[in-house]
């Protein structure tokens, strides 16, 4: 049962990529039940997380915040750190996008906690999780931390040769004055 749900997820995502999203859906819905028939916490996080996605690319937030908030508790249960950072950190990008950001802050706070204390972290990641953070800081009126949050965000995209992330990273900066 649990190989039927990686199979449907590895559907969902190619449907996804396709541009398929009603394909997607389906697919990612079937592996969230099938994820909760084999009781397989990781198949159902990354269907959960998967389903969710999609439920964003439709412009449904509110669809997918019971969705991730169910992939970071199983998530908190389950002891891969680095999993429940990039969960945790998809969680504050739906309450940011809804407006919320007194619920953004601490998932924003809690995905690079972990991401800077865990030694398998990678840059990409890093950067991934400084760059809404970023923002959010801008939203919030706060320039000093939204300039260092750039700075290093900046430094990390470069390093990766990822000249998309350097070149948002540096009209924020210079839309905050650094």
């Amino acid at each position: 049962m649990t190989l039927r749900a990686w199979v449907l997820i590895a559907r969902g995502y190619r449907a996804r990529r396709a541009g398929r999203s009603t394909d997607a859906h389906r697919h990612f819905a079937q592996a969230v039940a099938a994820s909760r028939r084999a009781r397989s916490s990781p198949a159902l996080v990354r269907a959960l997380k998967g389903l969710g996605q999609i439920e964003r690319d439709l412009g449904r937030g509110d669809a997918a915040l019971p969705l991730y908030e169910e992939a970071v508790r199983i998530c908190r249960d389950g002891g891969d750190a680095l999993r429940l950072a990039h969960t945790v950190r998809h969680l504050g990008d739906i309450h940011q996008d809804a407006g919320r950001p007194e619920l953004a802050e601490p998932c924003y706070r809690e995905a690079l906690a972990i991401y800077r204390s865990h030694h398998r972290t990678g840059p990409l990641d890093l950067a991934n999780a400084l760059r809404p953070f970023a923002i959010l800081q801008e939203t919030l009126g706060k320039p000093e931390q939204a300039i260092d949050l750039w700075t290093e965000a900046r430094h990390l995209y470069a390093g990766l040769n990822l000249q998309a992330g350097v070149d948002e990273s540096s009209e924020h900066l210079a839309k905050l004055g650094a």
